[in-house]
């Protein structure tokens, strides 16, 4: 709940400042737990776990958006997106480095005595659980490849 209640600040501070970008960035945002909470059918608080998971879907996105517009050379098109990518990160946790998710992915490895690629994937969803929205999936990924192989 204190996520919906950043957000409708963070929304009116935008407003004051007459900042569309970040506007439309916060709705988006607000839009999507809304979605979350009237899923089921009854309107029920999410938990702070599911609105980390919405906003890291959100972020990613949208910096896949820009990436696919920057490969056919829009810009115009990308700024806004990595703007609002931006705006919601600051929602979520402090990322961690990649020693600080190497220092995770090496003790997962040791305590489930995994040895090589056919353990990845009782690995990564270890990894993925503790660090989530703390760390991307793909460098997470990248990170277990390399310890396993």
């Amino acid at each position: 709940m204190s996520l919906q209640v950043d957000v409708m600040t963070a929304m009116k501070a935008a407003m004051k400042e007459k900042d569309q970008t970040a506007l439309a960035a916060l709705r988006a945002v607000k839009s999507e737990i809304l979605l979350a909470q009237t899923a089921t059918g009854s309107k029920e608080e999410i938990s702070e776990e599911e609105e980390i998971k919405i906003l890291s879907k959100m972020v990613k996105q949208r910096k896949d958006s820009a990436a696919i517009f920057l490969e056919q050379d829009r810009k115009d098109l990308a700024e806004p997106e990595l703007a609002q990518a931006e705006v919601i990160a600051k929602f979520l946790p402090k990322q961690l480095t990649e020693e600080e998710i190497t220092v995770v992915v090496m003790k997962t490895i040791a305590s489930t005595g995994a040895e090589g690629m056919k353990d990845m994937g009782k690995v990564m969803g270890m990894v993925s659980k503790e660090l989530a929205g703390k760390a991307d999936g793909k460098t997470i990924s990248n990170i277990v490849k390399a310890k396993l192989s």
